[in-house]
């Protein structure tokens, strides 16, 4: 029978904002494993509402990083180091899109939105990999990221959040194919629509919420615990044969071509 312990390593979770983030529910599942969690957050505006979630957890790091900040990525890197030694799970829940960019017409996306998109959303993945690995390699680790259907598909409304999400999965697989000789695992959970403070943001999604529990096998919509239990399966010894692959957690949405 197997189990999952993820005693004695170190979990690193990017992008938490609320008890609603996907990025929250990843991290209550690697918690109750045993994992050691750092939690990091963007920002003034959500540290206190971050600081009120991991606060019942018991000992974890939380730590302010800015992806669009090197020497914020540099600083949490010193101090997982410091503390810790090495990371075994990184998290990469950061997504950004300016209002202006999800709610007017694709084809109008200004070049600054289009890049600060893709640059908090997509190569951020890369940047953080890159200035965390020394840590990363040092016992071996597995990364996980989160997409959305709209890397595939025209979704209304996501617009260049869409091509975000397909360049990070493209990501995915590249890094998957370079540091697997490093033995870190890197994969992608494309989840269905949840409530989320960044999904809200989105024109619509009320309705997509409806239609997506419509259209899906299961009749309904999924959970960030859901979203948590594949996480926390993608980053432990359970997925050890499983890189490069983007896992659809969206009640079966995906497979329907009606």
């Amino acid at each position: 029978m197997y189990t999952i312990d993820l005693s004695g390593k170190h979990a690193l979770v990017m992008g938490v904002a609320n008890h609603r983030s996907l990025a929250w529910g990843i991290a209550q599942a690697l918690h109750q494993a045993g994992a050691t969690l750092g939690v990091t957050y963007q920002g003034e505006r959500l540290k206190s509402m971050v600081e009120d979630l991991v606060k019942p957890l018991g000992d974890v790091t939380l730590l302010e990083c800015d992806v669009t900040m090197d020497a914020h990525i540099d600083a949490v890197a010193k101090v997982l180091g410091e503390r810790w030694g090495s990371v075994e799970m990184l998290v990469h829940g950061m997504a950004f899109a300016r209002k202006e960019d999800l709610e007017g017409a694709f084809v109008a996306t200004s070049r600054e939105g289009f890049q600060l998109a893709l640059e908090v959303s997509a190569f951020s993945l890369l940047n953080v990999t890159n200035r965390l690995l020394p840590l990363l390699e040092r016992r071996g680790a597995s990364i996980v990221s989160l997409s959305y259907v709209a890397a595939e598909r025209a979704v209304p409304s996501y617009n260049v959040m869409g091509s975000a999400k397909a360049v990070l999965e493209q990501a995915t697989r590249q890094l998957a194919y370079e540091l697997g000789p490093r033995n870190i695992r890197v994969n992608a959970i494309s989840a269905g629509p949840v409530s989320t403070l960044a999904a809200r943001g989105i024109h619509g999604f009320t309705d997509m919420l409806k239609k997506h529990a419509e259209k899906a096998p299961l009749k309904r919509n999924i959970t960030k615990e859901e979203v948590g239990k594949a996480g926390l399966f993608l980053l432990s010894d359970l997925a050890s044969g499983v890189t490069g692959e983007v896992l659809m957690v969206d009640a079966g949405y995906s497979i329907m071509a009606w």
